[in-house]
Parts: structure tokens; C-alpha cells; sequence
């Protein structure tokens, strides 16, 4: 069973200037809660018990916010404010670990993922991309089926969702059989990055979810720099699959890419209409803005 998440942090966050320039984009908050918990309680419910932040010296606001703040806890308890106090100490599951290693250079996604090698050692493991919010309300979210699916068959799994035809050049693209059906899994024949419209090989497209095996570490280091002059994890996938077979998983969820602010605005709309406190509220005031 897979029990470690690397989450790589350490990007400048550059579409989401000006705010970026000072609160990691990962801080942003969804409501009433950053960005980042929410991808770290996705971790949480499939099973990960220790999440592997890869970071940059500027967003050590992170780490804090899943650290105890022992001063406010305590502030807290005095005023007998109980229920903030259950909400800041329950951010973490007492079984569920935060570590976190430096991202020296900003080298690309493959070797933002190889800097937690050390910490990984010899187990699989998956890969969450916190700039994109999965909103899964299923008992068994879809990351938690990837790693059942990987258990089973030893597989690498990709995460992929359909967009429009007419949008496939803005996303990686995987090339497949057939396409199976949501909360399915298929093998990968290849990937193809933001092909041109009319010529993509499907209409799935790379969401930010990966269940990768150890070894891929070891095709990371032998990974030559791709794209933008970065090592690409995409790239060491490409080197996996000549050996191994990898496998897309559909998912049954929705996605809001946060990294950008239009993908923002809408995961704050969906997650506010939903919030058990101020949902209904919040509803009867996008009624009056209709009107």
C-alpha cells in the first residue's frame, strides 16, 4: 500500500502574479481554507500517511500552517473558543507526518519529484500537483482507486480527464486504445504535449495525479533536460513505459486548476456553495447577483 505523497511547492507561482509575489499561490485560500490542505486532505483520504513537500526558501508559510502553533492553541483554549481550536488542531491527522526537502534550482517538475528521492528510499509513490483541486465526492476518491489499481498490477498510473476537442492544445495529451470509462484504467501507448488541434491522438489529458514506482527515480537522474530546458517528469514516464507498463486512470471527479485565477474563481464558487456553514448564504447572494 502506497503511504507517500510528494507535493511539489517550490514554483514562483507566475500566473498568479501579483498576489504570488509575496503568498505562495498554494496559500491562497478556498473559502475559508488554503488551497494546498485541500489537496492534502484528497492524500489524507486515500490512504497517504506521509506527505513530502518540496519547497523553496520563500514558502516556508507552508510548513507552518501544517506545524502546531502551540501560542494560538493555547489563546484559543482560554477564551474557550472550542470549535476554532478543533478546526486548527485537526488540520493533520495525528498519524499523517509533513516533511519537507529544498528544491535547489527550478530544474522542471522531474526534478522537483527526484529531490525527494532520500526521502522516498525504495517504495512507490504518489505525486499530487497542488496548483489543481480534485473535488471528488465519492466514499472512494480517485486517487485512492489509482493506488488500488497500482497495488493490483504493478502499473504506473496517470491521472486523465476529457476536455473539449477544441482545448486539446492546451494540455498534455495521452494517446490510448480506447478510452475507458471513468474510474477506469487503460494502458498508455504515449504522450503528447499540447498538440494541435485536429491532430491529438484523444481527448485525455494529463490532470496532475501520478502513482509512480520507485524505480522512476533512478530513470530521473538519467533524464536529460527536455522542454524549457527542465527535467520533465512526462519525459522519465517515456523512459519507464519502454520497460514497464503504464496505465491512464480516468477519473470520475471534477478538476479547478488553481494555478490559474479564472480556475480559482470557479474551485471558490463550487467549494462555497458547498460549505456547511455558509453554502446556503452564499447561494442566496449569487441569486441576488442574477438579478
Amino acid at each position: 500500500m502506497i503511504k507517500k505523497a510528494i507535493l511539489p511547492v517550490a514554483g514562483l507561482g507566475t500566473r498568479f502574479l501579483p498576489a504570488s509575489k509575496s503568498i505562495p499561490k498554494e496559500m491562497v485560500t478556498v473559502v475559508d481554507r488554503p488551497a494546498i490542505e485541500y489537496v492534502v486532505r484528497e492524500a489524507v483520504a486515500a490512504g497517504i500517511e506521509q506527505i513530502i513537500l518540496v519547497t523553496h526558501s520563500s514558502k516556508a508559510s507552508i510548513e507552518n500552517y501544517f506545524d502546531r502553533n502551540f501560542e494560538l492553541e493555547m489563546t484559543l483554549q482560554q477564551k474557550q473558543k472550542w470549535d476554532l481550536l478543533k478546526e486548527i488542531s485537526e488540520i493533520l491527522p495525528p498519524h499523517v507526518s509533513v516533511v519537507s526537502v529544498r528544491q535547489p534550482q527550478p530544474l522542471g517538475l522531474g526534478h522537483a519529484v527526484l529531490c525527494a528521492k532520500s526521502v522516498v528510499g525504495d517504495e512507490a509513490f504518489a505525486v499530487l500537483l497542488p496548483d489543481v483541486l480534485v473535488k471528488d465526492d465519492a466514499a472512494q476518491n480517485d486517487l485512492a482507486q489509482m493506488i488500488q489499481r497500482f497495488d493490483r498490477t504493478q502499473a504506473a498510473q496517470i491521472m486523465v480527464e476529457a476536455v473539449p476537442d477544441h482545448l486539446v492544445d492546451q494540455y498534455g495529451i495521452v494517446d490510448v486504445a480506447a478510452t475507458p470509462d471513468e474510474g477506469q484504467s487503460t494502458v498508455m501507448q504515449g504522450i503528447v504535449e499540447k498538440p494541435a488541434v485536429g491532430t491529438a491522438p484523444s481527448n485525455l489529458s494529463v490532470v496532475g495525479r501520478y502513482v509512480l514506482p520507485a524505480q522512476i527515480m533512478q530513470l530521473l537522474e538519467k533524464t536529460p533536460r527536455g522542454a524549457g530546458n527542465e527535467i520533465q517528469l512526462t519525459d522519465g514516464i517515456a523512459m519507464l513505459q519502454q520497460t514497464d507498463t503504464v496505465e491512464v486512470y480516468r477519473m470520475k471527479g471534477q478538476t479547478f486548476d488553481c494555478g490559474s485565477k479564472l480556475g480559482y474563481l470557479k474551485a471558490v464558487l463550487h467549494y462555497g456553495v458547498e460549505h456547511p456553514k455558509l453554502g446556503d448564504a452564499f447561494k442566496a447572494f449569487i441569486k441576488e447577483l442574477e438579478l
